[in-house]
């Protein structure tokens, strides 16, 4: 089948989900022509999901770039939530690509934020200088957490990966130690922000405060996790206050994620602006938009005033992290 050389096959791998998306580049973006999602767990392989997401195009994409949950080193990565190893040069190999290009998931993330409209942007700072330049900083909450960080030059933002979300959960009073201590029985020594700041970090908060007996489990929640995805029902449940354990769990979620947003932004100097991305956020957006949120955000001692001058925004656009795997080529 012919290729086409301004197709660009752009992928996120997450712990759950592969979404993939074919582009056309120009010279100022990238316009998506087709995207779809795949579930992880029905396929062996990343190629599997890419010749069938390939069959039925007219034309072939000759270039990839995909973004992956884990450290990618000369172009090979061992997936952190999956048991998947990817490798730019197989994959070109098996899938027929002249270029593969694997980039951390979070850094494609970074590489999407930047080329998004206002509309997508949901400002939950107000006390934010907008105008001002600087690094910035994106923090995903999903099926794990990730970070990166955007280096501004005085021109332009140039992503980078880190590893941020699997640095030390450090509780920040009374409760949140507590929450330490049982995470440490559960999971050993090191407990990760990740751990506690993710789809499977509310549930193990959720379950923190059954085994503990700080609430009492109602029938109505025990059904709908029968039927659902189990943090999906703890956030909903939550904010239609439908189960007063489920809104505690989302409480100390949502006052956890904020602490670790200041942490990124003071690690970075994110001046320019801290990105809410990731599944969770979208779907949590009112609960952020609380004095919750903005108030453990504040909570940085002396350096309270810097973090109240850095923009906060949610990013509401779901491909964001397919948008930023074709940009990162078609900006190479």
């Amino acid at each position: 089948m012919q290729h086409d050389p301004d197709l660009i096959l752009a992928g996120d791998v997450g712990g759950t989900n592969t979404r993939l998306a074919l582009f056309r580049a120009n010279q100022d973006a990238c316009l998506c022509l087709k995207h779809e999602a795949y579930l992880c767990s029905k396929y062996d392989s990343l190629v599997q999901i890419i010749h069938e997401f390939c069959a039925g195009l007219d034309k072939q994409p000759d270039q990839a770039c995909i973004g992956v949950a884990g450290v990618v080193i000369k172009g090979r990565c061992d997936a952190t939530n999956l048991p998947w190893v990817l490798d730019e040069s197989e994959l070109a190999s098996a899938c027929n690509f002249s270029t593969v290009k694997l980039i951390n998931d979070l850094e494609a993330a970074a590489y999407g934020v930047i080329t998004l409209d206002s509309e997508y942007l949901v400002d939950i700072n107000p006390y934010a200088n907008q105008q001002q330049q600087g690094n910035q900083a994106v923090i995903a909450a999903g099926t794990g957490l990730g970070e990166a960080v955007l280096y501004f030059d005085g021109n332009r933002y140039h992503p980078f990966a880190t590893e941020g979300g699997h640095c030390d959960f450090a509780p920040a009073d009374d409760k949140q130690y507590e929450l330490l201590l049982w995470m440490r029985e559960r999971w050993g020594a090191h407990v990760s922000y990740e751990r506690i700041v993710s789809g499977p970090g509310l549930v193990d908060i959720y379950r923190w405060l059954i085994d503990t007996a700080q609430f009492p489990e109602l029938l109505e929640t025990q059904a709908a996790v029968q039927l659902q995805d189990f943090a999906a029902v703890i956030s909903l449940q939550a904010q239609q206050k439908q189960d007063p354990a489920c809104q505690q769990a989302l409480t100390l979620f949502v006052q956890i994620y904020a602490q670790e947003a200041g942490n990124l932004a003071l690690k970075s100097l994110a001046r320019g602006g801290v990105y809410l991305a990731g599944g969770i956020a979208p779907k949590i957006l009112p609960v952020l938009q609380t004095d919750e949120f903005l108030r453990n955000w504040l909570n940085k001692g002396r350096f309270s005033s810097l973090l109240k001058s850095i923009p906060v925004r949610v990013v509401t656009h779901p491909q964001v992290a397919l948008i930023g795997a074709a940009n990162c080529l078609n900006r190479a």
